[in-house]
């Protein structure tokens, strides 16, 4: 069964049960079939950066249970790796725009698919993608692993997977999103 998600959470070592409870406040959280992997479905992922930013104003508890929070736009479920290829394509070229003229880099998180899907190859098979995007409308991007004006995060568990733009900005505001 693939769970239905738009965050995952990955917990710190005997944090696992503090976070479940903490983030229940913000949406469904469930538990993963992989170690200290939560994940969750919110309503408004706006309205969820916002209130985990609010409360690490008051108390950064949460920090200490939690190593990454990767909230992802654009989610869906997928049989085979040629089907994540096409359906991630999809999801990234929404973002072309925003990486017009802007250094950037792909980070992809795997669980599960050992073998049928490998991180580094998709990280620069997106890379290449995103490239070549930005070419064709004229307004070249650069890959930058160090300081990026721009991170595109990509997350699968087993048949599920989700991605993310995040600017330089959005992760110093956002200490927990970690894309690295």
């Amino acid at each position: 069964m693939t769970l239905d998600w738009n965050v995952v959470v990955s917990t710190r070592e005997r944090g696992f049960t503090m976070a479940r409870e903490l983030l229940s406040e913000y949406g469904k959280v469930q538990k993963s079939s992989f170690y200290n992997v939560l994940v969750m479905r919110v309503a408004a992922l706006d309205e969820f950066l916002a209130g985990l930013e609010q409360r690490l104003r008051i108390n950064d508890d949460l920090l200490s249970y939690v190593s990454r929070i990767a909230p992802v736009s654009c989610a869906f479920n997928f049989d085979a790796a040629a089907d994540f290829d096409e359906r991630m394509r999809e999801c990234l070229t929404a973002w072309v725009a925003n990486l017009s003229g802007k250094t950037f880099h792909v980070r992809m998180h795997r669980r599960g698919l050992k073998g049928a899907i490998s991180s580094p190859t998709e990280e620069r098979m997106l890379d290449e993608f995103l490239l070549q995007l930005l070419k064709e409308r004229g307004t070249p991007g650069a890959i930058r692993f160090d300081d990026p004006d721009a991170v595109v995060d990509v997350e699968t568990l087993d048949h599920r997977a989700g991605a993310a733009l995040w600017t330089r900005e959005d992760l110093k505001r956002y200490p927990f999103l970690r894309p690295e």
